[in-house]
């Protein structure tokens, strides 16, 4: 019988390449990758599409939100948790290899090529904490690492298998141009977690509001985020894209504001303000718009009970203390 295997991918040219060597033994390889609000599906796809394999998206956004929150072995250099982040996807893919007669787990990992998730003390804890260790196959380091179930059941042959390690690109740069792969993404993370100006909204909304769930991070990712004297936030949208975007995610309970006539942001809000700080974001949403400064300007504001509200339209910087 044709071993299989499920191979982690990302998109970028360490999985690609972990899965093509894979292939070379004649392994039966299909992809598999994960979404959540923090990084998406679309450059794994793409690779996928260039190795003729099949690709699972699993949605894994609920469960990573909540590990997110209290990651076991902390953060990166920003709000990224990677080895917990790791773990969480070999343990999903684990699950499915189990329930589906896959025959091991394949990563892209490559030792000593990321400070924090890559040493061999953290893949260690990366395969303990997703509960499939003897089952995690990094290929293009597998000579450097520990021997795996399916290389001790000659599944795989170990000496097909790389040695990399360390930070340079040039083995992996070689061996794609040996597979003839010539397409692939410049290195460095996809993952939003990784971004300082995102990281710093996150850390701040994890620290002031009680529960944090999908949608509040999809909020996050829209233009300017103001906090008002309630504590509560109010989104002020930067460019076209933001005020589509803040539409869409606008619930039953919240208030969009626009000013009339006048091209300029959405505003989106919780409805359980107080009518002074809806006239609060009326004011900054009027600020940023094109509405002269000292004129008068009216609101629209859409909600349960839509209503108008005419406001003297004030400089922006009156605002600034409040931006997040």
């Amino acid at each position: 019988m044709r071993v299989r295997a499920l191979g982690l991918m990302s998109g970028g040219l360490d999985s690609m390449l972990a899965v093509r060597v894979l292939m070379d033994q004649d392994i039966e390889m299909t992809g598999i990758t994960f979404q959540t609000p923090f990084f998406g599906p679309e450059g794994a796809q793409k690779a996928a599409g260039q190795l003729g394999i099949p690709l699972r998206v699993v949605d894994i956004g609920e469960v990573h939100l909540e590990m997110l929150k209290n990651p076991k072995y902390g953060y990166g250099s920003q709000m990224n948790p990677c080895i917990d982040c790791h773990a969480l996807m070999l343990k999903t893919a684990g699950g499915i290899m189990d329930a589906e007669g896959f025959d091991f787990l394949a990563t892209g990992e490559v030792l000593g090529q990321r400070p924090m998730s890559q040493r061999k003390d953290a893949l260690r804890a990366v395969d303990k904490l997703s509960g499939y260790g003897g089952y995690i196959l990094r290929p293009l380091s597998a000579k450097l690492l520990w021997e795996t179930v399916p290389e001790e059941l000659g599944k795989v042959d170990r000496q097909k298998l790389m040695d990399i390690q360390g930070r340079s690109r040039k083995p992996q740069m070689t061996l794609a141009a040996h597979f003839g792969l010539e397409e692939y993404p410049s290195p460095g993370g996809g993952c939003i977690l990784t971004k300082a100006g995102f990281a710093d909204r996150l850390r701040d909304l994890l620290a002031t509001q009680e529960e944090v769930g999908l949608h509040d991070v999809e909020l996050l990712k829209c233009g300017r985020h103001l906090r008002l004297p309630s504590g509560r936030r109010l989104v002020v949208g930067r460019i076209h894209a933001d005020n589509l975007k803040l539409q869409e995610l606008a619930r039953e309970e919240d208030l969009l504001l626009r000013v009339k006539g006048v091209p300029g942001p959405t505003g989106l809000m919780a409805v359980r303000v107080s009518a002074r700080e809806v006239e609060l974001a009326a004011g900054i949403v009027a600020a940023y718009s094109d509405a002269e400064t000292g004129e008068e300007a009216i609101v629209v504001v859409s909600g349960k009970d839509d209503r108008e509200i005419t406001i003297a339209v004030r400089p922006k910087e009156e605002f600034r203390e409040l931006l997040i």
